[in-house]
């Protein structure tokens, strides 16, 4: 199963904020053995929200959402969401007794819409302020505000999706070929992409730094096992078309 991410929200495309969430994201799914395989940034839009849902619900990734899920004018997510699962949106029953214990009259008129969600949803806790967010099917909404949605999506994860994580997650190991130029490899990559399909290949050219001349930085992420036979045999490859390579500094 992918795992893809939608981040919501005009601040982040217009620079106001600066997104956390991907980094901390791949940075959860990584201390499962997970990894993120697609992210995308949306405006406050309602039209281009249902669209990517409509999208994304028709598929069978994992997706996490990030922000618009509030009660303001601005949050479309919700009514969103139930638009692109073709369901109405109806105050959860659970939601609803959570606010109400929580700010008991003050429940309405407005905060109660904060759980006006999808017909069918299901509630993520929030161990924050106690107001939930949502899934609908595989796709999980949570708040905009790092320090609710991150220990949400591990409760997402931890609870729901432990026979995604992996023991053994994939490692990615390179080196750097000196003066080497795509074009010339081009070939060879192909190669390697085919005969080694569990792998993910990369290549980062370089103009050079500091302490090295213009070269090309290979890498393959997977299993360790095969990464260390795949980087092996891409590397007496390369030197066998007459490059000189080096180790990769770690990171």
């Amino acid at each position: 199963m992918k795992v893809g991410a939608i981040i919501i929200g005009d601040e982040l495309l217009s620079g106001k904020r600066q997104d956390k969430h991907l980094q901390a994201l791949i940075r959860i799914l990584a201390a499962r053995g997970m990894r993120l395989h697609w992210a995308e940034y949306l405006a406050d839009s309602p039209e281009a929200i249902t669209a990517t849902l409509k999208r994304t619900l028709a598929g069978d990734d994992l997706v996490f959402s990030f922000g618009g899920i509030g009660a303001t004018p601005d949050d479309y997510t919700r009514a969103c969401a139930a638009a692109a699962a073709g369901v109405v949106l109806e105050t959860h029953a659970d939601g609803r007794a959570i606010l109400e214990a929580r700010f008991g009259e003050e429940t309405y008129p407005h905060r109660i819409h904060m759980v006006d969600f999808p017909a069918g949803s299901r509630l993520i806790p929030n161990p924050v302020n106690q107001i939930p967010g949502f899934s609908v099917d595989n796709h999980h909404f949570v708040p905009g505000f790092p320090s609710m949605a991150w220990p949400m999506i591990e409760w997402v994860l931890d609870t729901h999706y432990r026979g995604l994580f992996n023991d053994e997650p994939d490692v990615e190991h390179g080196f750097v070929a000196l003066q080497a130029r795509e074009g010339d490899l081009i070939g060879l990559m192909e190669e390697m992409v085919a005969r080694y399909p569990a792998l993910r290949l990369s290549c980062l050219p370089s103009f050079g730094t500091a302490d090295l001349p213009p070269h090309i930085e290979f890498g393959l992420t997977g299993a360790p096992a095969l990464v260390d036979i795949g980087v092996g045999e891409l590397r007496r490859a390369v030197e066998a078309r007459g490059y000189e390579t080096r180790d990769r500094k770690p990171r």
